[in-house]
Protein backbone atom coordinates (compact mmCIF):
# COMPACT_ATOMS: atom_id res chain seq x y z
CA UNK A 1 0.00 0.00 0.00
CA UNK A 2 3.06 2.28 0.70
CA UNK A 3 4.89 1.37 -2.26
CA UNK A 4 1.95 2.02 -4.33
CA UNK A 5 0.78 5.42 -2.53
CA UNK A 6 4.78 6.30 -3.04
CA UNK A 7 3.87 5.78 -7.31
CA UNK A 8 1.06 7.92 -7.54
CA UNK A 9 3.26 10.59 -5.58
CA UNK A 10 5.82 10.47 -7.89
CA UNK A 11 2.96 10.11 -10.79
CA UNK A 12 1.40 13.47 -9.33
CA UNK A 13 5.15 15.36 -9.06
CA UNK A 14 6.43 14.01 -12.63
CA UNK A 15 2.81 15.45 -13.91
CA UNK A 16 3.00 18.63 -12.57
CA UNK A 17 6.92 19.45 -12.54
CA UNK A 18 9.64 18.53 -10.56
CA UNK A 19 10.28 18.67 -7.07
CA UNK A 20 8.75 21.87 -5.23
CA UNK A 21 8.57 24.38 -8.16
CA UNK A 22 5.49 21.79 -9.95
CA UNK A 23 3.59 21.74 -6.59
CA UNK A 24 3.47 25.13 -6.37
CA UNK A 25 2.63 25.76 -9.99
CA UNK A 26 -0.40 23.13 -9.17
CA UNK A 27 -1.70 24.95 -6.06
CA UNK A 28 -1.80 28.63 -7.75
CA UNK A 29 -3.09 26.95 -10.89
CA UNK A 30 -6.25 25.37 -8.75
CA UNK A 31 -6.37 28.44 -6.82
CA UNK A 32 -6.94 30.67 -9.99
CA UNK A 33 -9.84 27.96 -10.69
CA UNK A 34 -11.59 28.38 -7.34
CA UNK A 35 -11.45 31.99 -8.06
CA UNK A 36 -13.48 31.82 -11.48
CA UNK A 37 -15.44 29.08 -10.24
CA UNK A 38 -16.18 29.77 -6.35
CA UNK A 39 -18.43 26.87 -5.86
CA UNK A 40 -16.27 24.20 -7.68
CA UNK A 41 -13.68 22.12 -6.38
CA UNK A 42 -14.43 22.85 -2.45
CA UNK A 43 -13.89 26.49 -3.12
CA UNK A 44 -15.18 29.46 -0.69
CA UNK A 45 -18.47 29.24 -2.49
CA UNK A 46 -19.11 25.54 -2.52
CA UNK A 47 -21.77 23.71 0.16
CA UNK A 48 -20.68 21.50 2.45
CA UNK A 49 -21.42 17.76 1.80
CA UNK A 50 -21.39 18.56 -2.19
CA UNK A 51 -22.74 15.54 -4.18
CA UNK A 52 -20.75 13.72 -7.20
CA UNK A 53 -23.07 15.33 -9.56
CA UNK A 54 -22.32 18.90 -8.27
CA UNK A 55 -18.08 17.98 -8.68
CA UNK A 56 -18.98 16.93 -11.73
CA UNK A 57 -21.21 19.67 -13.47
CA UNK A 58 -18.29 22.06 -12.23
CA UNK A 59 -16.25 21.08 -14.95
CA UNK A 60 -18.65 23.01 -17.25
CA UNK A 61 -17.03 25.56 -19.60
CA UNK A 62 -17.42 29.41 -17.75
CA UNK A 63 -19.29 30.31 -20.58
CA UNK A 64 -22.20 27.95 -19.95
CA UNK A 65 -21.83 27.98 -16.09
CA UNK A 66 -22.72 31.68 -15.74
CA UNK A 67 -25.51 30.91 -18.23
CA UNK A 68 -28.79 28.98 -18.03
CA UNK A 69 -28.86 25.09 -18.03
CA UNK A 70 -30.77 23.92 -21.12
CA UNK A 71 -34.05 22.13 -20.35
CA UNK A 72 -33.95 18.91 -21.37
CA UNK A 73 -36.86 18.82 -23.97
CA UNK A 74 -36.49 14.91 -24.84
CA UNK A 75 -36.02 13.48 -21.44
CA UNK A 76 -39.05 14.98 -19.83
CA UNK A 77 -40.61 14.74 -22.65
CA UNK A 78 -40.41 10.75 -23.31
CA UNK A 79 -40.19 10.32 -19.49
CA UNK A 80 -44.15 11.98 -19.18
CA UNK A 81 -45.12 10.38 -22.27
CA UNK A 82 -44.52 7.13 -21.06
CA UNK A 83 -45.62 7.86 -17.59
CA UNK A 84 -48.88 8.58 -19.32
CA UNK A 85 -49.06 6.06 -21.73
CA UNK A 86 -47.49 2.81 -20.19
CA UNK A 87 -48.59 3.19 -16.45
CA UNK A 88 -51.72 5.97 -16.33
CA UNK A 89 -52.62 4.27 -19.59
CA UNK A 90 -52.47 0.66 -18.60
CA UNK A 91 -56.22 0.16 -17.21
CA UNK A 92 -57.45 2.32 -19.93
CA UNK A 93 -55.90 -0.54 -22.53
CA UNK A 94 -57.52 -2.97 -20.05
CA UNK A 95 -60.59 -1.31 -20.50
CA UNK A 96 -60.47 -1.17 -24.54
CA UNK A 97 -59.02 -4.36 -24.62
CA UNK A 98 -60.96 -6.56 -22.10
CA UNK A 99 -59.17 -9.33 -20.05
CA UNK A 100 -61.97 -11.84 -22.00
CA UNK A 101 -59.95 -11.33 -24.81
CA UNK A 102 -57.30 -12.86 -24.40
CA UNK A 103 -56.47 -16.61 -22.88
CA UNK A 104 -56.00 -16.47 -18.76
CA UNK A 105 -52.97 -18.53 -19.01
CA UNK A 106 -50.85 -15.91 -21.37
CA UNK A 107 -50.20 -12.12 -20.67
CA UNK A 108 -52.88 -9.55 -21.89
CA UNK A 109 -52.46 -6.29 -22.88
CA UNK A 110 -52.02 -4.78 -19.46
CA UNK A 111 -49.37 -6.50 -18.93
CA UNK A 112 -47.45 -5.83 -21.76
CA UNK A 113 -47.44 -2.41 -20.91
CA UNK A 114 -46.55 -3.12 -17.48
CA UNK A 115 -43.22 -4.94 -18.85
CA UNK A 116 -42.20 -2.32 -20.88
CA UNK A 117 -43.12 0.41 -18.52
CA UNK A 118 -40.41 -1.88 -15.94
CA UNK A 119 -37.99 -1.87 -19.14
CA UNK A 120 -38.08 1.37 -20.00
CA UNK A 121 -38.10 3.45 -17.53
CA UNK A 122 -34.24 2.30 -16.12
CA UNK A 123 -33.33 3.50 -19.45
CA UNK A 124 -34.41 6.98 -18.68
CA UNK A 125 -33.75 7.59 -15.23
CA UNK A 126 -29.65 6.36 -16.38
CA UNK A 127 -29.37 8.88 -19.20
CA UNK A 128 -31.31 11.71 -21.86
CA UNK A 129 -29.78 9.46 -24.99
CA UNK A 130 -30.33 5.64 -24.42
CA UNK A 131 -28.18 5.06 -27.27
CA UNK A 132 -25.33 6.02 -25.79
CA UNK A 133 -25.48 3.69 -22.91
CA UNK A 134 -22.96 0.64 -22.90
CA UNK A 135 -24.34 -2.52 -24.40
CA UNK A 136 -23.42 -4.39 -21.22
CA UNK A 137 -25.48 -2.00 -19.01
CA UNK A 138 -28.27 -2.92 -21.44
CA UNK A 139 -28.23 -6.38 -20.91
CA UNK A 140 -27.52 -6.12 -17.29
CA UNK A 141 -31.21 -4.16 -16.92
CA UNK A 142 -32.55 -6.73 -19.02
CA UNK A 143 -31.02 -9.39 -16.81
CA UNK A 144 -32.25 -7.91 -13.36
CA UNK A 145 -35.96 -7.49 -15.17
CA UNK A 146 -35.68 -11.30 -15.92
CA UNK A 147 -34.29 -12.58 -12.68
CA UNK A 148 -37.07 -10.18 -11.05
CA UNK A 149 -40.02 -12.38 -12.97
CA UNK A 150 -38.36 -15.24 -12.13
CA UNK A 151 -38.00 -14.49 -8.10
CA UNK A 152 -41.50 -14.22 -7.44
CA UNK A 153 -42.25 -17.49 -9.94
CA UNK A 154 -39.34 -19.87 -8.15
CA UNK A 155 -40.72 -18.80 -4.71
CA UNK A 156 -43.99 -19.65 -5.31
CA UNK A 157 -43.34 -22.75 -7.40
CA UNK A 158 -41.12 -23.95 -3.99
CA UNK A 159 -44.08 -23.62 -2.06
CA UNK A 160 -46.25 -25.47 -4.46
CA UNK A 161 -44.22 -28.26 -4.00
CA UNK A 162 -44.73 -28.46 -0.31
CA UNK A 163 -48.57 -28.63 -0.99
CA UNK A 164 -48.14 -31.67 -3.20
CA UNK A 165 -47.25 -30.09 -6.72
CA UNK A 166 -44.75 -32.27 -8.61
CA UNK A 167 -42.82 -30.98 -11.03
CA UNK A 168 -42.57 -33.51 -13.53
CA UNK A 169 -45.79 -33.38 -14.63
CA UNK A 170 -47.51 -30.34 -16.32
CA UNK A 171 -49.62 -27.40 -14.38
CA UNK A 172 -53.19 -29.20 -15.54
CA UNK A 173 -52.33 -32.76 -14.61
CA UNK A 174 -51.02 -31.93 -11.17
CA UNK A 175 -53.46 -33.47 -8.60
CA UNK A 176 -53.69 -30.40 -6.44
CA UNK A 177 -54.25 -28.11 -9.57
CA UNK A 178 -56.68 -29.52 -11.67
CA UNK A 179 -59.30 -30.49 -9.01
CA UNK A 180 -59.40 -26.58 -8.07
CA UNK A 181 -62.68 -24.68 -8.51
CA UNK A 182 -63.35 -22.35 -10.65
CA UNK A 183 -61.27 -23.77 -13.46
CA UNK A 184 -60.29 -20.63 -14.48
CA UNK A 185 -57.66 -20.53 -11.27
CA UNK A 186 -55.80 -23.16 -13.26
CA UNK A 187 -55.10 -20.73 -16.25
CA UNK A 188 -53.36 -18.45 -13.01
CA UNK A 189 -51.03 -21.19 -12.54
CA UNK A 190 -50.34 -21.62 -16.01
CA UNK A 191 -50.04 -18.00 -16.35
CA UNK A 192 -47.66 -17.82 -13.36
CA UNK A 193 -45.43 -20.78 -15.12
CA UNK A 194 -45.20 -19.23 -18.13
CA UNK A 195 -43.57 -15.72 -16.59
CA UNK A 196 -41.44 -18.49 -14.64
CA UNK A 197 -40.09 -20.13 -17.26
CA UNK A 198 -40.38 -18.63 -20.51
CA UNK A 199 -40.61 -15.07 -20.30
CA UNK A 200 -38.32 -14.81 -16.39
CA UNK A 201 -35.58 -17.25 -18.11
CA UNK A 202 -35.63 -15.83 -21.40
CA UNK A 203 -35.03 -11.95 -20.20
CA UNK A 204 -32.59 -13.64 -17.68
CA UNK A 205 -30.17 -16.35 -19.55
CA UNK A 206 -29.73 -14.30 -22.94
CA UNK A 207 -27.95 -10.84 -21.45
CA UNK A 208 -25.92 -13.36 -19.33
CA UNK A 209 -24.38 -16.11 -22.18
CA UNK A 210 -23.99 -12.88 -24.00
CA UNK A 211 -22.10 -10.79 -21.49
CA UNK A 212 -20.50 -14.16 -20.96
CA UNK A 213 -19.52 -14.59 -24.66
CA UNK A 214 -18.72 -10.83 -24.90
CA UNK A 215 -15.79 -11.32 -22.35
CA UNK A 216 -14.68 -14.40 -23.98
CA UNK A 217 -13.90 -12.97 -26.55
CA UNK A 218 -11.49 -10.33 -24.95
CA UNK A 219 -9.66 -13.29 -23.74
CA UNK A 220 -7.09 -13.81 -26.32
CA UNK A 221 -3.31 -12.98 -26.57
CA UNK A 222 -0.63 -13.31 -29.07
CA UNK A 223 1.49 -14.98 -26.51
CA UNK A 224 1.19 -18.80 -26.53
CA UNK A 225 2.96 -19.28 -23.31
CA UNK A 226 0.14 -17.29 -21.64
CA UNK A 227 -1.86 -20.21 -22.98
CA UNK A 228 -1.84 -22.22 -19.50
CA UNK A 229 -4.20 -22.32 -16.82
CA UNK A 230 -2.97 -22.37 -13.02
CA UNK A 231 -3.43 -24.89 -10.09
CA UNK A 232 -6.56 -22.49 -9.17
CA UNK A 233 -8.49 -22.45 -12.22
CA UNK A 234 -7.91 -26.29 -12.66
CA UNK A 235 -9.46 -26.71 -9.56
CA UNK A 236 -12.79 -24.42 -10.27
CA UNK A 237 -13.38 -26.05 -13.88
CA UNK A 238 -15.26 -29.01 -11.74
CA UNK A 239 -17.73 -27.03 -10.03
CA UNK A 240 -18.36 -24.55 -12.64
CA UNK A 241 -18.73 -26.94 -15.25
CA UNK A 242 -21.54 -28.59 -12.80
CA UNK A 243 -23.15 -24.76 -12.03
CA UNK A 244 -23.80 -24.55 -15.69
CA UNK A 245 -24.95 -27.99 -15.92
CA UNK A 246 -27.52 -27.18 -13.54
CA UNK A 247 -28.36 -23.85 -15.54
CA UNK A 248 -28.80 -25.43 -19.25
CA UNK A 249 -31.00 -28.48 -17.37
CA UNK A 250 -33.11 -26.67 -14.97
CA UNK A 251 -33.71 -23.53 -16.90
CA UNK A 252 -34.19 -25.26 -20.13
CA UNK A 253 -32.04 -23.12 -22.14
CA UNK A 254 -29.68 -25.85 -24.12
CA UNK A 255 -30.33 -24.38 -27.14
CA UNK A 256 -29.16 -21.20 -25.77
CA UNK A 257 -26.15 -22.91 -24.55
CA UNK A 258 -25.37 -24.61 -27.14
CA UNK A 259 -25.37 -21.73 -29.67
CA UNK A 260 -22.71 -19.66 -27.62
CA UNK A 261 -20.77 -22.94 -27.30
CA UNK A 262 -20.88 -23.02 -30.95
CA UNK A 263 -20.06 -19.42 -31.03
CA UNK A 264 -17.11 -19.34 -28.30
CA UNK A 265 -15.56 -22.33 -31.02
CA UNK A 266 -16.17 -20.55 -33.93
CA UNK A 267 -14.48 -17.46 -32.35
CA UNK A 268 -11.35 -19.64 -31.32
CA UNK A 269 -10.66 -21.10 -34.63
CA UNK A 270 -10.60 -17.80 -36.38
CA UNK A 271 -8.60 -16.12 -34.16
CA UNK A 272 -6.25 -19.24 -33.82
CA UNK A 273 -5.85 -18.17 -38.17
CA UNK A 274 -4.60 -14.67 -36.47
CA UNK A 275 -1.94 -16.50 -34.13
CA UNK A 276 -4.13 -15.58 -31.13
CA UNK A 277 -4.64 -17.54 -28.40
CA UNK A 278 -7.00 -17.86 -25.09
CA UNK A 279 -5.38 -16.87 -21.98
CA UNK A 280 -6.17 -18.54 -18.32
CA UNK A 281 -9.83 -16.92 -18.32
CA UNK A 282 -10.82 -18.01 -21.60
CA UNK A 283 -9.39 -21.33 -21.07
CA UNK A 284 -11.47 -21.62 -18.03
CA UNK A 285 -14.86 -20.44 -19.51
CA UNK A 286 -14.02 -22.63 -22.38
CA UNK A 287 -13.37 -26.05 -20.72
CA UNK A 288 -16.07 -24.86 -18.06
CA UNK A 289 -18.72 -25.07 -21.14
CA UNK A 290 -16.87 -28.19 -22.52
CA UNK A 291 -17.70 -29.88 -18.93
CA UNK A 292 -21.11 -28.48 -18.84
CA UNK A 293 -21.74 -30.67 -22.56
CA UNK A 294 -20.43 -33.71 -21.09
CA UNK A 295 -22.73 -33.49 -18.14
CA UNK A 296 -25.66 -32.75 -20.33
CA UNK A 297 -25.14 -35.43 -22.97
CA UNK A 298 -24.73 -37.83 -19.54
CA UNK A 299 -27.60 -36.49 -18.35
CA UNK A 300 -30.02 -37.27 -21.20
CA UNK A 301 -28.20 -40.68 -22.20
CA UNK A 302 -29.01 -41.58 -18.91
CA UNK A 303 -32.71 -40.24 -18.64
CA UNK A 304 -33.21 -41.14 -22.36
CA UNK A 305 -36.12 -44.03 -21.72
CA UNK A 306 -37.56 -42.42 -18.90
CA UNK A 307 -41.45 -42.90 -19.92
CA UNK A 308 -42.90 -39.84 -17.43
CA UNK A 309 -40.39 -37.41 -18.28
CA UNK A 310 -40.30 -38.17 -21.75
CA UNK A 311 -44.15 -36.81 -21.54
CA UNK A 312 -43.18 -34.03 -19.71
CA UNK A 313 -40.94 -32.78 -22.27
CA UNK A 314 -41.64 -33.69 -25.69
CA UNK A 315 -40.89 -32.86 -29.04
CA UNK A 316 -36.73 -32.40 -30.56
CA UNK A 317 -34.75 -31.49 -27.71
CA UNK A 318 -35.33 -33.78 -24.62
CA UNK A 319 -33.15 -32.26 -21.48
CA UNK A 320 -35.10 -33.24 -17.90
CA UNK A 321 -35.21 -30.92 -15.42
CA UNK A 322 -33.18 -32.16 -11.98
CA UNK A 323 -35.87 -30.88 -10.18
CA UNK A 324 -38.73 -32.84 -11.86
CA UNK A 325 -36.40 -36.07 -11.77
CA UNK A 326 -36.52 -35.47 -8.23
CA UNK A 327 -40.28 -35.10 -7.55
CA UNK A 328 -40.95 -38.46 -9.26
CA UNK A 329 -37.48 -40.76 -8.33
CA UNK A 330 -36.62 -39.11 -5.00
CA UNK A 331 -39.10 -37.64 -3.13
CA UNK A 332 -41.90 -39.89 -3.91
CA UNK A 333 -40.52 -42.62 -2.50
CA UNK A 334 -40.02 -41.08 0.89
Amino acid sequence: MFAFAAFGQRNLFAATGSGAKGLARRLAMEAAARRRHPGAAGGPGAQPGASFLQARHSSVKADEAAGTAPFHLDLWFYFTLQNWVLDFGRPIAMLVFPLEWFPLNKPSVGDYFHMAYNIITPFLLLQRDISELPWWLRCIITFIMGASIHLVGDSVNHRLIFSGYQNHLSVRENPIIKNLKPETLIDSFELLYYYDEYLGHSMWYIPFFLILFMYFSGCFTPTKAENSMPGAALLLVVPSGLYYWYLVTEGQIFILFIFTSFAMLALVLHQKRKRLFLDSNGLFLFYSFALTLLLVALWVAWLWNDPVLRKKYPGVIYVPEPWAFYTLHVSSQH
